[in-house]
């Protein structure tokens, strides 16, 4: 691995991040999409039990993705992890309460007979479901506008924003099209794994999700082109094989700064382009009965948000507004060299081992969640 100098190895776990995050949205956000649709796609316990039931048998392995992006985000940037997890403590404590109702919901849910009962639990797992994807486009947008806090000359962070600080225009916005393609992505899965009324209103619900994230995703970088200044290192101010150390740099702001990286390599706006393409693609596949390839075509969608997002910002993981040199990047915040090899080890030995398992799960659990299904197994489904 001597090919593998320092600088190498923070551009690879930048890669490795992203993969995660995008996992995390393609695989959990299959079973987020799914149970925010809940309430609406279903209009009967019936219903609702065939769409739980499509996401039953692997939305706890899916919470894989989530666990293993938040213990890598720790490991590879451990400045980012302390300095994200206090400023942002309330909105993940949010997340946190509201993934809370995901496991006792699903389990709870059809234990008792009872209208009330069952009808709370939905509304329970469908917060669980859209909260999360919400305020994660929230402090995505945060991002891209800066963030309160810088460090002192030992290296102490400090926040000195507020949760309702987070709550501004552009990141609401962002936490539309985040919470938006989550949802799309769930009905193109529930048109993949239900049949009838079921899957068409969730055709449906696609229709009107895929207009709300195109609008919202092109007023997100309308906004981000003529209205936020992005940020920017001065050329020299850095040393990407240098050790971790956040305030030995310059950093200036512009408006449109954050467009630098696709006016340098043009061929990075095929990026954004493929998050059009995949969800409208997907949309029409969807309509057309060949929902496997929707999905797949909706998880490129995803990607290419996702993507977008992170190619504009690269190599800055997090902005300081009130400190500029105190922005953390990818070459001043990432851990060791030895660190980062032994993740990467870890992580081709294991990551393909998650695939294989992942896929074998859901072939073998593959097919139509259906009405008679749950009839047939009243006492074993969710």
């Amino acid at each position: 691995m001597e090919f593998l100098d320092y600088p190498v190895l923070k551009f690879i776990w930048w890669l490795l991040l992203g993969v995660l995050l995008i996992g995390f949205a393609i695989m959990d956000g299959q079973d987020m999409g799914v149970g925010a649709l809940l309430p609406f796609v279903g209009r009967n316990d019936n219903e609702r039990r065939v769409i739980i039931n499509t996401v039953g048998p692997h939305w706890d392995g899916n919470q894989v993705w989530f666990i293993t992006g938040g213990g890598a985000i720790f490991a590879a940037w451990p400045y980012a992890y302390a300095t994200a997890f206090s400023g942002f403590y309330w909105a993940m404590m949010a997340v946190l309460w509201a993934l809370f109702f995901r496991p006792v919901g699903f389990d709870y849910r059809s234990k008792i007979n009872n209208p009330l009962w069952r009808s709370s639990w939905d509304w329970l797992l469908f917060v669980g479901s859209f909260v999360p994807p919400l305020i994660f486009g929230v402090a995505f947008g945060n991002l891209l506008l800066g963030v309160p806090f810088h460090f002192d000359d030992d290296l102490r962070s400090f926040y000195t924003g507020s949760f309702w600080g987070l709550l501004n225009p552009f990141s609401l916005l962002c936490g539309v099209v985040s919470a938006a393609m989550i949802i799309f992505h769930g009905a193109i899965y529930l048109a993949l794994r239900t049949e009838d009324v079921v899957k068409k209103r969730a055709l449906q619900a696609s229709t009107i999700a895929l207009i709300v994230v195109v609008v919202t995703f092109s007023l997100a970088g309308l906004w981000i082109n003529l209205g936020i200044k992005g940020y920017s290192m001065v050329a020299g101010s850095y040393l990407p094989a240098a050790a971790p150390d956040p305030l030995h740099k310059q950093v200036v702001t512009a408006t449109g700064a954050w467009m630098q990286n696709y006016q340098q390599y043009p061929l990075l706006l095929v990026i954004p382009v493929l998050a059009y393409l995949g969800f409208i693609l997907a949309w029409l596949l969807a309509k057309n009965g060949k929902a496997f390839a929707a999905f797949w075509s909706s998880a490129l969608g995803l990607a290419g948000v996702i993507a977008t997002a992170g190619v504009a910002m690269f190599p800055f993981i997090m902005p300081s507004n009130t400190d500029l040199r105190s922005s953390l990047t990818v070459w001043d915040a990432s851990s060791s060299e030895f660190t980062l090899k032994v993740m990467l080890v870890a992580a081709v030995i294991f990551v393909p081992i998650v695939l294989f398992y992942t896929s074998w799960c859901y072939r073998v659990m593959r097919g139509k969640v259906t009405s008679e299904h749950i009839r047939r197994n009243d006492h074993s489904a969710y």
